[in-house]
């Protein structure tokens, strides 16, 4: 995603997005929410909870540096600014040879960069270095085909990335094909990585691609005009689609043309708009009466407000599909403040499709949140609010304690696939700072949103320490996981073998800190994945599981939405999902597995039992 919350008009026709915290008192003015402290499953030690990855038979690997492959492309804009050797940083680097088989743009500008201005797009390819946000799939047709999908970074200094996919054929245990997902880039960058599987088996990743260049101190121009753009033959920015056909084997095998053009949902060439928070899902359930759906959703930033859109499709069986139907705005309850955004819609078993919707509320400076529900029971062709599923939320001070990530979607929503009282569960989490820490919050629906259960916390570390960034899933016998970034283990101490493989050696400069660096043994710095599971009801199954075998240091190799390095970014979701009773997450590492000498940020997909 490029901005935080809600967008500010920078240019005519394009809009820079917000980096900027609520005010840092916000979370002292609200009261603390219900759900924090009720930890149905008990407080666990660190200690107990830093063994329980063993305990409970968890798998990881690096999926995006374990096969050694080396990915390239072209950039539209080349970037040369390098922030090294702190954290890692060595700028942009000419591509050494690609091993993946994709098509690298060594031989001239892709389709999409014809017609691009004088300057444009960069003389040759560049190595991928890093994989920033994730996002994780599971085939219908063959529970052991997953394919994976984040930001494929050539320059973290100039936040320059296409999006990329990394995919597997044997339940997650390698991971042998992966590159840049082709067909879009004659724009800057390709963002927000998300995908969906049809009941065929084909693949749809939804893409935000979109034009900036830089300006002589590093930061974006967002300037649109012929003269003005780098690319002036394709639109500022576009919602499109890419589908990796059921059958796909090698890394070029995509489609992302219709009727002569790339896919695009709805494109964005006029002052005052601005697409970004793209969704999709495909209903892939035979027995639905709109099996093979694909909904897509998307926030437009009219003239800084942000309107929730939808648009579907019908999936084919070899890897097209109908034409997107005309965006449709989607309701918001007349009680919250104008704007929503953070679509994230998902299908029923009866076909029935749901979205929560996240409002910010203007007038309070954007320092409360509500989670609101929009459905539609007929295919998408009409949609209503069906209830608030929690307000008053406190979302973060923009950058997390001790560090400059910044923090990403507050909130992550799933539906059940086993009725629960004659209707499909709805399950919220949502991240809360009202206690000045960061605290996963779960609630639930089971009369379709008109209602939600009180709110319940999630993790259960004894000490206060930030834990953000939750993803929900159910598995298909209605279990419930929600996987969540964890602070709670302090990093490494120096000297150590763990310490030397989590680069905190690199770790030498930053403002946020006011320990010292390198961060040996810091608290509330380091970073871990963990994961809870709850039975439909919401009873919990055990305890938090750590997923990740290594905590990681966030600071490494960290992309930058600014020209000063600050904030930076680790991705505002990551990827949590269920094939049988396996639950798959991927996550961002930079740690040193044997396979990431540079600690660069890589995708780490575990595998743990559902219980």
């Amino acid at each position: 995603m490029r901005s935080r919350r809600f967008a500010l008009l920078a240019v005519p026709a394009l809009l820079a997005f917000a980096l900027t915290a609520p005010p840092s008192a916000s979370a002292a003015a609200n009261p603390p929410d219900p759900g924090i402290g009720i930890v149905p499953q008990g407080l666990q030690s660190d200690s107990a909870f830093s063994s329980s990855g063993s305990a409970h038979h968890v798998t990881d690997i690096l999926a995006t540096s374990a096969a050694g492959a080396v990915s390239c492309y072209r950039p539209e804009v080349p970037y040369a600014a390098n922030y090294g050797p702190n954290d890692g940083y060595s700028g942009e680097s000419a591509c050494p040879g690609a091993t993946t088989g994709e098509d690298t743009g060594a031989a001239g500008p892709y389709a999409t960069q014809l017609g691009s201005n004088p300057g444009f797009p960069a003389v040759s390819s560049m190595l991928v270095k890093d994989h920033s946000e994730s996002d994780i799939r599971v085939d219908p047709t063959n529970p052991k085909h997953l394919i994976g999908s984040s930001k494929w970074v050539a320059s973290p200094e100039g936040y320059n990335h296409l999006l990329g996919f990394y995919e597997s054929f044997d339940g997650g245990k390698s991971w042998p094909v992966s590159g840049h997902i082709p067909g879009y880039e004659g724009w800057t960058d390709n963002t927000d990585p998300v995908g969906a599987f049809d009941g065929y088996g084909n693949y749809y990743e939804l893409i935000l691609p979109y034009q900036f260049t830089y300006k002589a101190d590093g930061s974006h121009d967002y300037s649109i005009g012929t003269s003005q753009e780098a690319n002036p033959a394709v639109p500022a920015e576009v919602i499109s689609v890419a589908v990796r056909p059921h059958g796909s084997t090698t890394a070029a095998q995509w489609i992302s043309t219709r009727s002569g053009h790339p896919d695009y949902v709805a494109t964005y060439d006029s002052i005052g708009n601005g697409p970004d928070k793209q969704w999709i899902t495909i209903d892939d359930n035979p027995a639905s009466p709109h099996y093979n759906r694909i909904y897509a959703m998307w926030v437009d930033f009219h003239n800084i407000t942000p309107v929730p859109y939808v648009s579907y499709a019908d999936a084919r069986p070899d890897g097209t599909h109908t034409g997107w139907s005309a965006p449709e705005a989607l309701p918001e309850p007349p009680s919250t403040p104008t704007g929503a955004t953070y679509l994230l819609p998902h299908v029923t078993p009866d076909g029935s499709v749901y979205t929560t919707v996240t409002n910010f509320d203007p007038a309070h400076r954007y320092a409360n949140a509500t989670v609101f529900v929009d459905g539609s029971t007929n295919g998408g062709a009409s949609w209503s609010t069906t209830g608030i599923a929690v307000n008053g939320i406190t979302p973060p001070p923009g950058t997390y304690a001790n560090t400059t990530f910044r923090d990403g979607i507050e909130n992550t929503f799933t539906t059940g696939p086993v009725a629960v009282n004659g209707h499909y569960p709805l399950y919220v989490a949502y991240e809360d700072y009202s206690t000045g820490f960061g605290n996963v919050l779960l609630t639930a629906s089971y009369d379709g949103g008109a209602s939600w259960s009180s709110p319940i916390q999630v993790n259960d570390n004894a000490t206060p320490v930030d834990e953000f960034q939750p993803n929900l899933t159910a598995a298909p016998s209605g279990t419930v996981s929600v996987a969540f970034y964890d602070r709670r283990l302090s990093c490494a101490t120096a000297g150590t073998a763990e310490a030397a493989a989590a680069g905190l050696a690199l770790d030498r400069s930053n403002p946020a800190y006011g320990g010292v660096l390198p961060p040996y043994g810091a608290a509330n710095y380091c970073v871990d994945t963990a994961i809870q599971f709850y039975n439909p009801s919401l009873t919990p199954i055990g305890g938090n599981i750590r997923l990740s075998a290594h905590a990681f240091d966030p600071q490494l190799n960290s992309p930058s939405e600014s020209a000063t390095g600050n904030p930076t970014f680790l991705g505002d979701y990551f990827g949590n999902t269920a094939a049988g009773q396996v639950d798959y997450t991927t996550s961002v590492t930079t740690y040193d597995d044997g396979s990431n000498p540079a600690n660069r940020q890589q995708q780490l997909v575990t595998t743990v039992a559902v219980p």
